[in-house]
């Protein structure tokens, strides 16, 4: 008995001792993990608003670039004396040919970069006198490569708008096409995501990122290739939904597909980073420029048998 009592305090004196060794290994991994986090969180940020900045008002949605000058790299200009007008509750696309600068636009005006010269108004009013917040709250962007976050399907409809109602996002849902695929999930809106909702196709993130974008009722909308990676039929279905809710929203539409673009109020052609072509689709397809140019290239892709 003296014996087995013996064995039995040696190993109840060594759990301890291998629960701390463990506790330790734990904590030099947590220490190395939370070295990282605060490095991030003592980045600053390459862009901050000017000390003065004041709040930007409710927007009527008029857009100004006023020979702006951008580029990326010292010396290589993706922008040059970039003029363009966009009237509140006006559609306009941006077509041209890859590297034209049609993405650089739009990250210059949601303010992801800073301008080298010229300036950009928004109800005349110059960006960079007020804070982004003010600014970008009052737009909606759809990108071609939709991000989605680990958390239900209505928490990221909702996204920071979380005063907003579960009725609300079941009508943004219905609204482009996406009710129906979110019912047909597990736990309907309850269901939750994975990083980048990669538990859903490609196109049922793009149907859910087209409903976030609707439920913060923007006064400017921009699509950046966001019809992309969907099929014909759901295209046409936001299409259809896009008609009424860009009605008195002024919309910037980056697309190369002809049905996104031809029935915009105008069309800007860019090229090298100029204008050098705009007007109406019927304007410009009557021409000999580019933009005629690109149509009858992707008509003839279409139409080419066995595609």
């Amino acid at each position: 008995g003296v014996l087995v009592a013996f064995v039995m305090y040696i190993q109840r004196f060594f759990d301890p001792i291998r629960n701390l060794t463990m506790q330790y290994t734990q904590l030099q991994r947590s220490m190395a993990s939370g070295a990282r986090i605060f490095d991030l969180m003592d980045q600053k940020p390459e862009m901050e608003d000017d000390m003065n900045a004041g709040e930007m008002p409710s927007l009527n949605g008029k857009v100004e670039f006023s020979n702006v000058s951008f580029s990326y790299v010292p010396g290589e200009e993706v922008l040059s004396s970039f003029n363009m007008v966009v009237n509140p509750g006006e559609t306009v696309a941006l077509v041209g040919p890859t590297g034209a600068g049609k993405t650089s636009v739009i990250s210059l005006l949601t303010r992801l970069y800073d301008y080298k010269d010229g300036d950009i108004l928004v109800d005349g009013i110059s960006i960079n006198s007020v804070t982004r917040k003010s600014l970008i709250s009052q737009m909606s962007v759809v990108l071609q490569d939709p991000y989605l976050f680990s958390g239900s399907v209505q928490e990221n409809i909702k996204y920071e708008n979380l005063h907003i109602s579960d009725g609300s996002v079941v009508a943004a849902a219905k609204t482009v096409g996406a009710h129906q695929f979110v019912m047909n999930l597990p736990g309907g809106y309850d269901t939750l995501l994975t990083e980048r909702g990669s538990n859903i196709s490609l196109g049922e993130r793009q149907l859910l990122s087209f409903a976030r974008a609707i439920i913060a009722d923007p006064r400017i909308l921009i699509l950046d290739e966001a019809t992309a990676n969907v099929d014909s039929y759901t295209e046409a279905q936001i299409q259809a939904a896009l008609s009424g809710l860009l009605k008195d929203r002024t919309a910037i539409v980056i697309a190369h597909r002809l049905s996104t673009i031809k029935s915009a109020d105008n069309i800007i052609v860019l090229d090298d980073g100029k204008v050098i072509e705009q007007g109406t689709h019927d304007v410009l397809l009557s021409g000999s420029g580019l933009y005629a140019s690109l149509v009858s290239k992707q008509t003839q892709r279409t139409t080419r048998p066995g595609i």
